[in-house]
């Protein structure tokens, strides 16, 4: 008889034992002989020795599955330990599968641009409507590499300027200061990661989410580097973001144009940045429009009003100065 130690290392325990051990419970009804312990990502097996070698190759082929799929059904444990890979469905523009197995897909011709752009450049911008899906695909691409080992962390940030309202002194210590700012980016996390192990990448600092304020003098190695609602960096503000990027890095960009926050007196940054560093090798850019839009039906008809708003005082303002000059 021997014991075998064997470590969950990729995947989150809770959804890999299942509901009220579940999962567990069956996977010790499918190895009657062993004797079967598990707390937390540790299991233990006490037994024959090849006994012990099977269930240890059989767990790692579950834990794979777990780990690219974020779910374990009793079927799939069944097929697995007895041999039978699972057929695997096919999905077009698959990213990655966020949690309960729901794929995250390029869902718009745009989308999909944005992915093949990350895969062949090491800093890409992302432009576009509110709604068009740019940050959402950023932090997926971002949760595909740490998964595949491809980088060691995620890095995440925004400048913290308030939409149009002044918000005052926020209560708490800097992390519950900066969380309103950094809402939409947890949200989109929570959709890919299952909470525990969101909950481990936050609190190991494999996923950090920051201020911008907060990178300056940083070298971001090894990790994928997310600036989101870029449009409201200041032109100092984003040459300090993007000299960040460190080896083994790549650097996502994402911002909207028509929601510039900042005072009418300040250039943004992203304006500034995407003329100076057009043409550059290395750098790709993907403009999203408002045929990406995949919120509610409404956003894209609340998006086509504005802009044929903004058309008609353009051209009245041009059509004003046009008569004082002839005056």
């Amino acid at each position: 008889m021997i014991e075998r130690v064997i470590i969950l290392d990729n995947i989150d325990p809770v959804v890999f034992y299942g509901v009220n051990n579940s999962n567990i419970q069956l996977i010790k009804n499918l190895f009657p002989k062993l004797r079967l312990a598990a707390r937390g990502n540790v299991l233990k097996v006490i037994g024959d020795e090849k006994e012990t070698a099977a269930f240890e190759t059989k767990i790692k082929e579950l834990e794979d599955y777990c780990s690219r799929y974020n779910q374990l059904t009793e079927e799939i444990i069944i097929d697995i330990i007895r041999g039978a890979a699972p057929v695997e469905v096919k999905q077009d523009h698959l990213i990655i599968y966020g949690v309960n197995g729901k794929p995250i897909v390029g869902r718009t011709p745009n989308q999909q641009k944005l992915v093949t752009a990350f895969g062949t450049n090491d800093l890409v911008f992302a432009l576009g409507p509110a709604g068009s899906g740019k940050t959402y695909v950023a932090i997926a691409l971002a949760v595909r590499a740490l998964k595949n080992k491809e980088v060691k962390k995620i890095i995440l940030s925004r400048p913290a300027v308030e939409a149009g309202e002044k918000l005052g002194f926020l209560p708490g210590d800097m992390k519950d200061k900066i969380d309103p700012y950094l809402q939409p980016l947890y949200d989109a996390l929570q959709d890919m990661i299952p909470a525990a192990k969101l909950k481990e990448y936050m609190e190991s600092n494999v996923i950090q989410i920051a201020p911008l304020a907060f990178m300056r003098g940083r070298t971001l190695s090894d990790a994928v580097i997310i600036l989101d609602e870029a449009q409201n960096t200041t032109t100092h503000q984003i040459k300090m973001f993007l000299t960040r990027l460190g080896m083994n890095a790549k650097m996502i960009i994402t911002g909207d144009m028509t929601q510039i926050d900042l005072p009418p007196t300040q250039t943004s940054g992203l304006i500034q940045a995407i003329r100076i560093l057009k043409g550059i090798q290395g750098i790709g850019k993907v403009e999203f429009n408002k045929k990406d839009i995949v919120r509610h039906k409404l956003v894209q008809r609340i998006v086509e009003a504005y802009e044929k708003y903004d058309e008609k005082q353009k051209n009245e303002r041009a059509e004003k100065k046009k008569e004082e000059k002839q005056e």
